[in-house]
């Protein structure tokens, strides 16, 4: 669980989505948060459940002037792994920092025995 302080004109994070089902409740002001249906704006109080995997893609932004605080909680554990669809990247997060990996698709994919003896 985290609670986010979002100044006018921020997000939380980039669109995307993730293999963990994940919760946003608005705690003040309003988000607008993007989903692959559509955009919703959503104010104080207001939850939303995003499922997991490509139907729960999602970004919520402080659209408004003032600053938004939301908190986020999920199942999330690690390993775990973000699609960012409008950027085509993939992150992965093994749980130790030095092997954490953000990579483009466009960068290909190697062969499984790629480099291996």
């Amino acid at each position: 669980m985290k609670v986010y302080e979002l100044p006018a004109g921020e997000s939380v994070c980039p669109y995307h989505y993730e293999y963990e089902e994940e919760w946003l409740l608005v705690l003040d002001g309003t988000v607008v948060v993007r989903t692959p249906e559509d955009e919703e704006e959503l104010a104080h109080g207001e939850m939303v459940c995003f499922p997991p995997g490509h139907a729960g893609a999602h970004k919520a932004t402080n659209r408004g002037e003032s600053v938004a605080r939301v908190v986020m909680f999920s199942s999330s554990r690690e390993p775990a792994v973000a699609v960012y669809p409008d950027s085509d990247k993939i992150g992965v997060w093994p749980g130790n920092p030095d092997d954490k990996l953000m990579l483009r698709r466009a960068d290909g994919n190697v062969d499984y025995w790629d480099g291996e003896r």
